[in-house]
């Protein structure tokens, strides 16, 4: 790379253009057909203020020479994930969203993952709702029964309840598991109706070897994934594959939704803030470049509220692709409809995150913090006189959930201490040297809690703010004050948010623990009721009054389970302990 300092000894030529400042930290990178003209262009236009303060803290000038704009448009992309300028349009907190993985394993399994990795595997996403992504592989593992074990060492208990094929004991072959895997990423790509067809031809090939029931079970699958395509909101009689993407812009953010439309269904919605003042247009082929790194997700045809005047996306698209790839931008019809509900998608986003900005500037200012707590970590305990008990940290950011981060634990603490068990949450959250710490710790809890809270943080080595709320007049207290302080409605709202996720997973939790040894207590005394079956129990009927509550035959339809053994736990539920 060269390095100078005078715009007019650059060349005029294709390639990539790095901003430093006289740290030589990285403040912004673009490409142009001609670098000379575009960085010469910086210097006469400073209308916009974050341009201007950006200029003022320039000192030198790389530039790399590329033999196309292609060739400058993928080298931007790749030098934009890698040092993440602060003037560049980025997408916010990328990081954190999480992508879809089918791993590149000689039997692959399905993962959420956070990054990408350089393998051979294939991944979809980022995706902004991390629930319904755990809820989509939960129902994937279900539907096609594909391995989840790190290692194959031998049958586990998912092959035992009929919910892998156990190809770790030769269950199935290396050929028809890869079948499967083709399923399964139809499936992530939203061709749905592709997939239904080839079920229905094994089904045939099934019924026709009289093999009924493997047919039963790929029926089974069928009605599981036209149920899926049954809750898509819309859909439209052209089957083609587009995305559908508006901004909405305001001041130094801006918010983007993107539609998505496969087989000319909504199959789903995804929306980004992203952080930088730009022209409109700017923005969107900034985001066009981020957004569709991953080849997989490249549809054959993006509608855009904005012509993007760079050619070159497009021609990069397609090789990505590998077919043509159409951006345009309708005056009208079905495709300026879509693009206007986008809009308005976008629209709301931006709203909303210009009031939770607001309040995290008030929280601030209330709770006398060094900075914005972007970060803020929520602690509870939850137990029954000191039964059963857990602790649970939930995670906001930005002022929102990230379920993703949420961790619980089982407490060891004995007897009905509260203290104990909170001192016990802490220090094992905060223990470890390599944990991200939070702007802020919330404990669930009044004075006294906090003080244990502080103490505990203490001996961990770790310095974060942290406040108490009391559950009863939902009063914040800050270490050292005697009283409770005051905050802003907008700002206390956050904090009762994030104090009843806190509680909310805890609870959970705890009566998962509960059931669990309560059911386990409770069957131990039942011939032919092992390990095995109470697990496949719990996990089917969720608790002890589940599995009271249910008859012989739904207690017989849980996958091992034999009609005798399903007698013997019915009449040990209905008081008849006979037999």
């Amino acid at each position: 790379m060269t390095r100078v300092k005078d715009p007019e000894k650059l060349p005029d030529a294709t390639g990539v253009y790095i901003f430093r400042d006289r740290d030589d930290r990285v403040l912004y990178v673009g490409k142009s057909i001609s670098i000379r003209k575009r960085v010469s262009s910086y210097f006469r236009e400073q209308e916009n203020p974050r341009l201007r303060i950006m200029m003022r803290h320039l000192e030198s000038i790389e530039y790399i020479l590329t033999q196309n704009e292609k060739e400058a448009l993928i080298l931007e992309s790749n030098l934009i994930k890698r040092y993440r300028p602060p003037y560049n349009v980025r997408l916010k907190d990328d990081k954190r969203y999480p992508f879809i993985k089918i791993t590149d394993e000689e039997y692959p399994r399905v993962l959420i993952v956070r990054t990408i990795g350089r393998d051979s595997a294939r991944y979809y996403g980022p995706f902004t709702d991390t629930g319904a992504v755990r809820r989509t592989l939960k129902l994937i593992k279900s539907l096609f029964r594909i391995r989840s074990c790190r290692r194959m060492d031998g049958p586990c208990l998912n092959s035992q309840i009929d919910l892998c094929y156990a190809p770790c004991d030769g269950g199935i072959s290396r050929e028809e598991y890869r079948e499967i895997i083709e399923k399964v990423d139809l499936f992530f790509q939203g061709r749905y109706q592709e997939v239904i067809e080839v079920l229905e031809e094994e089904m045939k090939e099934a019924s026709e070897r009289l093999e009924f029931e493997r047919a039963a079970r790929i029926r089974d699958q069928i009605e599981s994934i036209r149920e899926v395509m049954e809750r898509q909101h819309a859909s439209f009689t052209d089957s083609i594959d587009q995305d559908i993407v508006a901004l909405e812009r305001g001041g130094d953010a801006s918010a983007v939704v993107v539609l998505q439309i496969r087989d000319g269904k909504i199959t789903g919605k995804d929306d980004f803030i992203l952080r930088g003042s730009a022209p409109r247009t700017e923005i969107l082929e900034a985001f066009l470049k981020q957004y569709y790194a991953i080849p997989r997700r490249v549809p054959s045809e993006i509608l855009t509220q904005y012509p993007v005047e760079d050619g070159v996306i497009a021609e990069w698209l397609s090789e990505l692709r590998g077919e043509e790839v159409k951006i345009h931008s309708p005056e009208g019809g079905a495709g300026r409809r879509l693009l206007n509900i986008a809009w308005k998608n976008a629209s709301v986003i931006l709203k909303q995150k210009g009031r939770v900005r607001d309040a995290l500037l008030q929280l601030k200012d209330d709770l006398k913090l060094p900075e914005i707590p972007r970060r803020m970590e929520g602690l509870d305990i939850s137990n029954i006189a000191g039964e059963s008990a857990t602790g649970s940290v939930a995670v906001f950011i930005d002022g929102k959930p990230s379920s993703g981060s949420y961790r619980r634990y089982r407490i060891s603490a004995q007897g009905p201490d509260d203290y104990a068990m909170m001192r016990e949450l802490v220090e094992r959250r905060y223990s470890s040297p390599e944990l991200r710490k939070p702007d802020l710790v919330l404990i669930d809890g009044g004075k006294g809690q906090l003080g244990v809270a502080l103490e505990a943080l203490k001996n961990c080595g770790v310095h974060v703010p942290v406040v108490g709320i009391a559950k009863k007049r939902e009063e914040v207290y800050l270490p050292g004050l005697s009283e409770p302080v005051d905050v802003d409605d907008g700002a206390l709202q956050i904090l009762r948010h994030l104090r009843d996720e806190a509680h909310r997973f805890a609870v959970k939790y705890h009566r998962t623990i509960r059931d669990r040894d309560s059911l386990e207590s409770e069957l131990d005394g039942i011939r032919g009721v092992g390990p095995v079956r109470k697990r496949a129990l719990l996990e089917h009927f969720g608790s002890l009054d589940g599995v009271r509550d249910a008859s012989v035959e739904e207690l017989a339809s849980i996958p091992g389970m034999t009609r005798e053994v399903a007698e013997r736990i019915h009449r040990h539920f209905s008081g008849d302990l006979a037999g």
